[in-house]
C-alpha cells in the first residue's frame, strides 16, 4: 500500500480512471479539473452527448425507413428544448455518479485551473498550491479552429458548440470529412439541415480502408446535399445572418452561402498555459508530450496519458493508459502498446476496425490475405433492413492468425470487441470458425469471415484454399 501523494491534472476518462485506480491501490489522490464535476470532454462535450444525439438521428432514420416494412407514421415533430434536456440529463446523471465514486474513494476533488510551479507543485487560480510526489498529466485536447474563421462569430461552430443544438440551420457546411464532422453532420441532417461536406482529400475518412467507407458514403450521398472532395476553404465571412464561404479546388475558386459552418479539422493538445515550462517535461514539434511505454515523461515526477500524448485521441485509449501508468508506478513490469486499439465511427452505418488495416498491410507487403463476408448473405442483417454491411479479417497468409478486423454496418462498434480479443489472444481463423455463434445475429459475420478464409463458409461460396 502506497502512501505517496498522487495529483492528477485533468478529470476526463483517463484522469478519473487514473485517480480511481490509484486510490484503490492506496495512494493519497488529488484530482484537479476546471469543471465542477469529473468526466472531461468525453462526458460533457464529446462522446456521450454526441452518441445520445446520434441515437435520436438513428431513430428518425428508422421511422423514415419504416414505410419499406409496411408501417407509416406522421412526420416526427422535433422539440429542441426537450431534446437538449434529455441529452443534458444523461450528462448530469453520469457526472453525479463520478462525483459519488470520488467521495467513496476518498479522493480530494479540486474544481480549479492548475498550473505547475515546479515538478512537484501545482498552483491554483485562487492562489493556493499543493505539493505532490507524482503527477499524472491528463489535460486532454480541444478543437482546432483556424484564426481566419473566428471573425464569423457564433455562426461558426466547433465540435463542442455544435452539441448545443441551439437551432437547426437550413444550410450547414461541414469543413472536414473525418469522424467528428460526419457524426455531427448525421445528427443535423436527421433534424432537417441540408449538409455540404468539404474535404481536402479525395474521399471521406482519410486513412480508413475504402471498402469500409463505401457503404457509408453511398448512404450519405442520399442524405447529405453534396460532397466537395479535393477542396479547401479559403475564407469564411459573415454577411448579415449568413456566412459567405470561399473555396478552392485545383485552380478554381468559388463562393457559396450557408447559415452555419461546423469546423472539424482536428484537435490540439491542452499543453499551453499550465506551466509546463517550469518542469523538465519534453514535447514534440506538434506540442504533444513525449512519454515512454510506461507513460513516464522526461520529468521523473510527471507521467502523461490521453490526448496530450498524441494519436489516437480516444477515451478508451486514455483509460487504458491510466491503468498502465498506475501499475508502472506500483512497480509492475507493464508497457503500453497501440497495436490493438479499436476505433469506431458512430455514423449510420457504423465503421469499426482494430489491429492492422488492409491498406497498412498492403503498404507493408507482409504476406497477408483478406477474408470478407458481405452482409447481404446475413439473415439477421436482412431482418434489420441493413444488408449493406460487411465484415472482414486481415489474416497472416500462412498461419491464418488474425492481424486485423474491419466492420461496416449496423452495430459495428459493438461487434469489434470480438476482433480485439481475437488479436490479443493470437487467435487464428479456425478459432473464430470453431466458436459457436448465436443465430441469427450479426456476430455470425465474423465467424463466416473466418470460414471464407478456410473455404467452408455456408452462406457464400468460395473455392477452398489449396
Amino acid at each position: 500500500m502506497s502512501e505517496d501523494h498522487l495529483l492528477v491534472l485533468g478529470a476526463g476518462p483517463g484522469g478519473y480512471t487514473a485517480a480511481f485506480y490509484a486510490a484503490d491501490q492506496g495512494y493519497k489522490v488529488t484530482l484537479v479539473d476546471a469543471t465542477d464535476k469529473p468526466g472531461g470532454v468525453c462526458l460533457h462535450r464529446g462522446c456521450i452527448p454526441s452518441k445520445a444525439l446520434l441515437h435520436v438521428a438513428g431513430f428518425l432514420g428508422e421511422v423514415r425507413q419504416a414505410g419499406e416494412w409496411g408501417l407509416s407514421f406522421n412526420d416526427p415533430q422535433i422539440n429542441l428544448e426537450r431534446l437538449r434536456e434529455w441529452k443534458d440529463g444523461i450528462i448530469a446523471k453520469m457526472s453525479s455518479g463520478l462525483v459519488t465514486l470520488c467521495k467513496q474513494r476518498g479522493i480530494n476533488y479540486i474544481n480549479q485551473r492548475g498550473s505547475f510551479v515546479n515538478s512537484n507543485t501545482i498552483k491554483f487560480e485562487g492562489g493556493e498550491s499543493v505539493n505532490f510526489d507524482k503527477c499524472i498529466l491528463a489535460t486532454g485536447s480541444q478543437p482546432v479552429v483556424p484564426d481566419s474563421f473566428l471573425n464569423a462569430g457564433s455562426l461558426v461552430m466547433d465540435s463542442t458548440t455544435a452539441l448545443d443544438i441551439s437551432d437547426i440551420p437550413e444550410r450547414l457546411l461541414i469543413i472536414g470529412g473525418g469522424y467528428i464532422g460526419l457524426e455531427m453532420g448525421s445528427v443535423y441532417s436527421a433534424l432537417g439541415s441540408r449538409i455540404t461536406v468539404v474535404e481536402m482529400m479525395e474521399g471521406l475518412l482519410p486513412g480508413v480502408d475504402r471498402d469500409l467507407v463505401r457503404p457509408l458514403q453511398a448512404k450519405l450521398k442520399n442524405e447529405f446535399q453534396s460532397f466537395r472532395f479535393n477542396t479547401k476553404v479559403i475564407s469564411v465571412s459573415q454577411k448579415g445572418q449568413s456566412l459567405v464561404v470561399i473555396m478552392e479546388s485545383g485552380d478554381e475558386k468559388f463562393e457559396e452561402t450557408f447559415d452555419r459552418v461546423l469546423v472539424s479539422v482536428g484537435r490540439r493538445p491542452n499543453t499551453s498555459g499550465i506551466g509546463l515550462e517550469n518542469t523538465s517535461l519534453e514535447m514534440d514539434e506538434k506540442g504533444f508530450v513525449k512519454v515512454d511505454p510506461k507513460r513516464q515523461t522526461s520529468d521523473s515526477s510527471i507521467l502523461a496519458i490521453g490526448d496530450v500524448t498524441g494519436e489516437p485521441m480516444l477515451a478508451h485509449k486514455a483509460s487504458h493508459e491510466a491503468r498502465v501508468a498506475i501499475e508502472g508506478l506500483s512497480g509492475k513490469d507493464v508497457s503500453f502498446t497501440d497495436r490493438v486499439i479499436p476505433a469506431v465511427v458512430f455514423t449510420d452505418p457504423e465503421i469499426a476496425w482494430c489491429g492492422l488495416t488492409e491498406s497498412e498491410a498492403s503498404n507493408m507487403n507482409c504476406g497477408v490475405t483478406i477474408a470478407k463476408f458481405p452482409w447481404v448473405a446475413s439473415g439477421r442483417a436482412h431482418t434489420l433492413g441493413r444488408a449493406e454491411g460487411m465484415s472482414k479479417l486481415i489474416l497472416e497468409k500462412e498461419t491464418g492468425r488474425v492481424l486485423g478486423v474491419g466492420i461496416v454496418g449496423h452495430g459495428a462498434g459493438e461487434l469489434i470487441a470480438e476482433g480485439v480479443l481475437a488479436i490479443n489472444m493470437g487467435s487464428k481463423a479456425e478459432d473464430l470458425a470453431n466458436c459457436i455463434h448465436p443465430h441469427p445475429t450479426l456476430s455470425e459475420t465474423l465467424m463466416e469471415s473466418a470460414e471464407v478464409f478456410l473455404g467452408t463458409a455456408t452462406h457464400i461460396y468460395k473455392r477452398p484454399r489449396k
